[in-house]
């Protein structure tokens, strides 16, 4: 070029010597292409999709429980504000009770329902209000705007608006198509449980005390059971699902297993023993540590005779000093069997329809501390899931505790 001419940069020398197709002096702005791509911007390998996956698997799982919270927040403001506006204002009692602080957000939610009838987009009946088009901020202005009249049924006004607040972060983010972050996601589940427990859902909301009810498990409970999580140990148990929240608030254990390690060690016996003073009651299942079994599965670990049985002895007297401190023993109840184990199930809260289990069945070779852990929830009508008004009675719940049961009945008691 001319030195009155505009100097280009030099493309990269490696496309030039190789590129026949672009003059001397010319920028291609093309990149070189895969056979069979689709473009270097638009082509996803297989990481990228499986990004893009968990990300729509986290939204899912936050929509489902932002929905929740909506539609029961939608139901708590209707009952409270709609007996005081709507003998007055009638229909248009929503825009009342907006007033003229709202007024703006009350016209576009009515904009925006007139859209969709007239376009004949298809509402049920019972969404064909204002109401049901206001969003969760929306709701929320409208229950901070009338507070003395919610008052009276709602203890603390500062933990709606904290969880409120939480629960903003995660809407946002999923409106926007944005990452959600599992520590967000936990939070999430966490507050919208904590909501609907303060707005009264009834005796069905979802727990956020022990192991909190996941939204997505009651649509597809039916799939898998009752079985609610399956860890490939116990150490990613322990991680995600601690002690203190398996036993914490327990009325009852029941335990069978060798040496019942994931109590006896991960949970003191300063609690245990406090829980039977209160009204609980505890029954462990030792496998005898005199017994042939306990010998052969020490030979089955490749570990040295004596280790399993002393270490399942020092379980059980540490047991036996907790229950010795107890007013009532009979509260507290050790037993031991001389089968051969084959399983080890801690049942929470069995005989109520809020029980959970921790389920390791044992392999040949494999400690206890390593083998795969499922956990169960009692939670469907006693063990039973109910889907389209049918019972389906394909929970593994029952059948541990059955198996509980019987061992016990064979069992001899320590003294």
């Amino acid at each position: 070029m001319g030195s009155g001419g505009l100097e280009l940069p030099p493309g990269d020398e490696d496309h030039q010597e190789t590129s026949t197709d672009v003059p001397p002096g010319a920028v291609s702005l093309a990149r070189p292409m895969s056979a069979g791509a689709i473009g270097p911007e638009l082509d996803w390998d297989a990481g990228d999709w499986n990004e893009v996956r968990t990300r729509a698997q986290r939204a899912g799982r936050a929509y489902i429980w932002l929905n929740l919270v909506e539609q029961r927040l939608r139901a708590v403001v209707a009952a409270v504000l709609r007996p005081v506006y709507e003998p007055v204002h009638g229909d248009d009692w929503v825009v009342a009770a907006a007033g003229p602080a709202g007024q703006e957000w009350v016209q576009r939610a009515v904009a925006v329902r007139e859209v969709s009838r007239r376009k004949g987009y298809l509402l049920d009946p019972a969404d064909d209000n204002v109401l049901s088009f206001l969003t969760l901020p929306q709701l929320r202005e409208l229950m901070v705007q009338h507070w003395p009249c919610f008052e009276p049924y709602v203890d603390e006004r500062r933990d709606v608006e904290l969880a409120l607040d939480e629960l903003e972060v995660t809407r946002n983010v999923v409106s926007r198509n944005r990452a959600l972050s599992e520590a967000v996601l936990s939070q999430a589940e966490r507050a919208s449980a904590r909501l609907l427990e303060v707005l009264g859902a009834g005796s069905d909301v979802p727990s956020a005390r022990r192991l909190p009810v996941d939204a997505v498990e009651d649509l597809v409970g039916d799939r898998y059971a009752d079985v609610v999580a399956v860890h490939p140990d116990r150490v990613r148990l322990l991680r995600q699902f601690p002690a203190e929240d398996l036993f914490g608030s327990a009325r009852r254990v029941d335990a069978l297993g060798i040496g019942l390690n994931l109590l006896v060690q991960n949970f003191s016996g300063r609690r245990l023993l406090r829980m039977a003073e209160s009204g609980g009651r505890v029954r462990l299942l030792f496998l005898n540590p005199a017994s042939s079994a306990i010998k052969r599965r020490e030979r089955e670990l490749g570990i040295k005779r004596g280790e399993l049985s002393r270490a399942v002895e020092m379980n059980i007297l540490h047991m036996r000093r907790v229950r010795a401190r107890l007013r009532d023993p009979g509260a507290f109840e050790i037993q031991v069997f001389d089968e051969t184990p084959r399983f080890t199930a801690y049942l929470v809260d069995g005989d109520g329809t809020d029980g959970i289990a921790v389920v390791q069945s044992y392999l040949r070779r494999t400690r206890g501390m390593e083998a795969p852990v499922l956990v169960l929830r009692n939670g469907r009508n006693g063990g039973k899931v109910v889907k389209s008004d049918r019972l389906d009675e394909g929970g593994l719940f029952p059948t541990y505790r059955e198996e509980f049961e019987l061992m016990w009945a064979d069992s001899r008691p320590v003294s």
